[in-house]
């Protein structure tokens, strides 16, 4: 299909793109220095592309890669504690054909679901600077003109769920928790979620039960 082929080439100018040097620059870095546990990969070490099924009705928003994270392994949300927290919930709830993500060969699909980010370089402490956050706005604001069958949008973390307002605002909405925002046809529905990271995780802010149940009402939507 021709919107297929022009996600594919998104994601290739995704990968391409150079505008922020010091994000470049760290993803790099990382990259060359790695973490102990780490020596043997060959790290990614640049912009992600997005990942999953380009017809999906299921469109996830997150912040950006993590350094040890996506930006080793080259997908979203692969190689780190917080994957495998969102992915044993997309398995749960049908979303995906397995629960673990830890490397671009290890056959996980995604079924009916896709996933993006706000930021697709790793920014050092794991936050983009506002300049960089603009800059990469045009892949996400060109992925929601591409991704035509999407229904359901679940923002992970506040971060991605500002974001995404951004290209489609919604007078009133706020970030919270299971928060549902039922925009007018044919936007698609907005669901909030905590963000999926260790100190969320961790703390217990979001637990496994909260993050299925997510998934579930999407499903339920979609069904």
């Amino acid at each position: 299909m021709k919107s297929n082929r022009a996600l594919a080439i998104l994601q290739d100018e995704v990968i391409a793109c150079r505008q922020c040097p010091r994000l470049t620059a760290h993803c790099a870095e990382t990259a060359s220095t790695k973490r102990r546990a780490f020596m043997d990969w060959t790290y990614w070490g640049k912009p992600l592309p997005s990942f999953g099924d380009p017809r999906a009705r299921l469109l996830l928003v997150g912040l950006a890669p993590a350094a040890h994270g996506g930006n080793r392994t080259g997908r979203m949300f692969t190689g780190d504690r917080s994957g495998d927290f969102l992915y044993d919930a997309l398995y749960e709830t049908g979303f995906a054909n397995q629960p673990t993500s830890v490397s671009l060969d290890d056959g996980l699909r995604l079924k009916d679901c896709y996933i993006t980010a706000a930021v697709r370089c790793a920014p050092p402490d794991n936050k983009p600077l506002p300049d960089e956050t603009e800059r990469c706005s045009q892949f996400l604001r060109r992925e929601l003109e591409l991704l035509t069958r999407v229904q359901v949008v679940v923002a992970l973390g506040k971060f991605g769920f500002d974001a995404y307002l951004r290209e489609r605002p919604l007078r009133g909405a706020k970030f919270g928790h299971g928060v549902i925002h039922r925009p007018p046809a044919p936007l698609p529905v907005l669901m909030a979620s905590y963000h999926p990271s260790q100190q969320n995780t961790f703390t217990g802010k979001l637990t496994r039960a909260m993050l299925v149940d997510v998934f579930r009402q999407a499903r339920a939507m979609l069904d």
